[in-house]
């Protein structure tokens, strides 16, 4: 179990829960007896390797390696910072202890009507402990990994927060897209296509202008939990992480970009992206679980100021072949936005959305209570192309409400036993995907063609016949509700 963390802030705190910054989800993650520290891990695929291997076990543990081979002690970076359920339930804000199902509707009713809390603009903060430009910049000072074998360098940004302004409204948004190392005052920036950084950049660049870039390497995960998400393009991400914990976050207008910077951020870099410079960039294991996108040429961000705190923490994630460490938190949020899209659409009697720990949001199941002819496959095509289930969506699968989404099992069952190939399949053709999708063949890539299809699986008993369906076996939820009440002990040693 981890102890000193790190120095307290030198402003007032929130108790707990999602506020603070990174060193009180560090403290609190202690208490709940979910962290380790870890000492003398190398930075050449150690930290990665561990990592990986420590999010596969039953019970895994939110590290913090110290003592970095080659790095000041004290500088530090922190992984799996919320994979477990219950510092997944804690970022959200939610009661420890719900169901996915259970963890997703409470999320939804705690957003639904949630405001977006504007943020706080102060001059100073822990951030502006450290101040280097110039010749003193320096980003190979920090413990930055080589996180897998095949990658093609390291990568300072992958739990990271890029800032950008649209040029033409001045709108902020605020993404997670992976950041490379290329010396000791350029990082790599790789945005893929349709984020809404890319769309800055493209404006950006169509005028022949560099974009303004701050990148935030140590912050409260639920800032990059919010950098990650695909909100709306309206809604900004600070605003939307302050509403989430009931707090504005306190930001640093960037002495040279103006973006804001999170006060009490571990490590940030101000710079500026130019049309015209180029570096190789790639390849990187990425959250599909391989090296989809290979070596390219990708504009870099020229810094031009490093800011970041005594014995400064880095929050990193080791993204690999999925279920990742957020993907409770991640797919919570994804489970209620497909619902609402599917709600908004005016269709009823949906009663959950599945995303798979494996998949992600590659394979969804929705449940229903099949109401009309055509209900299921309305669904499907809905819950594959809402905004929350479009982005390199493959398979959607509709079940009845007597299967439960979450069990794959029973959604292998129900596809097995309800659909029929030659009736059940419906495929969307060229929708919305990525270069990080590995099934895109390489003529698509050299043309930049990135696009797949999507498959819609009605899993439901047939509509017109439903009646005559054969019956299922197995105790019914009542029989069983009379059984688990008489038989206690003996189930209980089942659990």
């Amino acid at each position: 179990m981890a102890t000193n963390v790190a120095a307290e802030s030198t402003r007032s705190r929130l108790s707990g829960g999602n506020g603070g910054d990174l060193r009180d989800w560090l403290r609190g993650a202690d208490e709940l007896g979910q962290l380790q520290t870890v000492r003398g891990a190398d930075w050449d695929l150690e930290i990665g390797g561990l990592t990986e291997l420590v999010m596969r076990q039953s019970k895994p543990s939110c590290l913090l390696f110290d003592e970095i081979r080659g790095h000041a002690k004290g500088w530090r970076l922190v992984t799996n910072a919320f994979t477990s359920k219950e510092l997944a339930a804690r970022l959200l804000g939610l009661p420890d202890g719900l169901g996915p199902w259970e963890m997703t509707q409470a999320w939804r009713e705690k957003t639904r009507h949630m405001p977006l809390i504007p943020v706080r603009e102060v001059s100073d903060g822990p951030l502006m402990q450290n101040v280097y430009r110039g010749a003193d910049i320096d980003l190979e000072r920090f413990p930055t990994p080589r996180w897998h074998e095949k990658d093609g360098g390291r990568y300072l940004g992958t739990a990271d927060m890029v800032v950008t302004r649209d040029p033409e409204d001045g709108q902020i948004n605020v993404g997670a897209y992976r950041m490379m190392l290329q010396g000791k005052d350029k990082v790599g920036l790789y945005i893929s296509p349709g984020h809404h950084g890319r769309l800055h950049r493209d404006k950006y660049f169509s005028r022949g202008e560099p974009m303004p870039v701050v990148a935030v390497f140590g912050a409260h995960p639920l800032l990059h939990l919010a950098a990650s998400r695909g909100l709306p393009p309206y809604v900004n991400e600070y605003e939307w992480a302050g509403g989430v914990r009931g707090q504005a976050i306190d930001v640093i207008p960037g002495p040279i970009t103006g973006l804001p910077m999170p006060a009490d951020a571990e490590i940030v870099v101000e710079g500026f992206l130019h049309p015209d410079r180029l570096m190789d960039e790639g390849p990187f294991g990425e959250w599909t679980g391989y090296y989809a996108s290979a070596v390219r040429k990708e504009p870099y961000v020229q810094v031009e100021a490093i800011y970041h705190r005594d014995d400064p923490i880095i929050l990193g994630h080791c993204p690999g072949r999925p279920p990742h460490q957020t993907h409770i938190a991640s797919s919570t949020i994804l489970q209620a936005t497909i619902m609402d899209a599917l709600e908004a659409a005016g269709i009823p009697d949906v009663k959950a959305v599945a995303c798979s720990p494996t998949a992600s949001r590659g394979f969804l199941v929705v449940s229903i209570k099949p109401r009309y002819s055509g209900h299921a496959k309305q669904v499907g095509f809905v819950a594959s192309q809402c905004r929350g289930g479009a982005y390199l969506g493959r398979y959607v699968v509709v079940v009845d409400e007597d299967i439960d989404p979450f069990n794959t099992d029973d959604v292998i069952w129900a596809i097995w036993s309800r659909s029929e190939p030659a009736e059940s399949l419906d495929v969307i053709h060229n929708a919305w995907s990525t270069p990080l999708d590995p099934r895109i063949s390489p003529d698509k890539r050299a043309k930049g063609e990135y696009s797949n299809s999507r498959l819609i699986i009605d899993a439901t008993r047939p509509y017109s016949w439903r009646s005559q369906f054969p019956e299922p076996t197995g105790a019914s939820p009542q029989l069983q509700a009379q059984l688990r009440a008489k038989w206690q002990d003996l189930l209980a040693q089942g659990d």
